[in-house]
């Protein structure tokens, strides 16, 4: 999981922040190559090892089949690119993600080299992906969708590079259906994550966005309408931990 996604006019958000939207890349890409050489290590803090359940529930889910060809955007590191693979014999996977950081600390991964010859790591923007269309048999994206310009663009891009019969999975954080919940939820990530963002890598103010970005992100409903909006079809999704995430599953039909 990373970063994905530039712009070039008006304006959109950064966290809390309303910046212009040809600025939203750049600072992303910061945030992402800022946090790259200990992501992982953030992600097993923040959730307390939680993403890796989740992960594992999104190849439940998916089912990789042998032989299918994998685009895995905004990728980072490789955790879900890795994932597919070992599950499916024959399977290949490009990981995209818009920060070169992201992608070189997830070929520095052991895995990396036992799975280099059905891995590829490729620098780009979800908004405009560099494959023809119909290339791919299965899309995915882990917690990067929330950090793109446009998400829209994003979903259409998915749509067109996806074979017919290509599906579409989303791993996302998201919002709890109970507002008590919630707000718990909401007070340990604002004080508690930032300040172990700090702690671990001396870095506040990339987390802090991180944190920010979670409650910027539309709802499971709303997000799974413009998944809908984009073509897909058989929409569906599934809360992880009550809601905390959420995965949103999509097929081009």
């Amino acid at each position: 999981m990373g970063s994905a996604g530039t712009g070039d006019a008006g304006t959109t958000h950064f966290g809390f922040q309303t910046v212009g939207e040809a600025d939203k890349a750049g600072l992303v890409h910061g945030v992402f190559t800022s946090v790259a050489s200990k992501y992982d290590v953030m992600n097993d803090l923040m959730s307390a090892g939680i993403h890796r359940i989740w992960k594992d529930a999104m190849m439940d889910w998916l089912a990789p089949r042998p032989g299918q060809q994998l685009l895995d955007v905004a990728g980072g590191t490789g955790d879900i690119a890795f994932r597919f693979v070992d599950r499916a014999p024959g399977a290949v996977a490009t990981v995209l993600d818009l920060t070169e950081s992201m992608l070189t600390a997830g070929r520095l991964r052991a895995e990396a080299d036992q799975k280099a010859d059905a891995l590829s790591w490729v620098v780009g923007d979800a908004m405009a992906l560099p494959f023809a269309d119909n290339s791919f048999d299965v899309y995915t994206i882990s917690f990067g969708i929330r950090n793109v310009t446009r998400i829209p663009e994003a979903l259409s891009e998915a749509f067109r590079v996806l074979r017919p019969g290509g599906r579409l999975m989303v791993l996302e954080f998201s919002q709890l259906p109970n507002p008590m919940m919630q707000k718990a939820y909401d007070l340990y990530s604002f004080n508690v994550i930032p300040a172990m963002g700090k702690m671990v890598t001396g870095d506040r103010d990339s987390y802090q966005y991180l944190v920010e970005s979670i409650r910027k992100f539309p709802d499971q409903d709303r997000f799974a309408a413009m998944i809908a909006a984009a073509g897909f079809e058989q929409v569906k999704f599934r809360n992880l931990s009550m809601g905390v995430a959420a995965l949103h599953s999509g097929w081009k039909l």
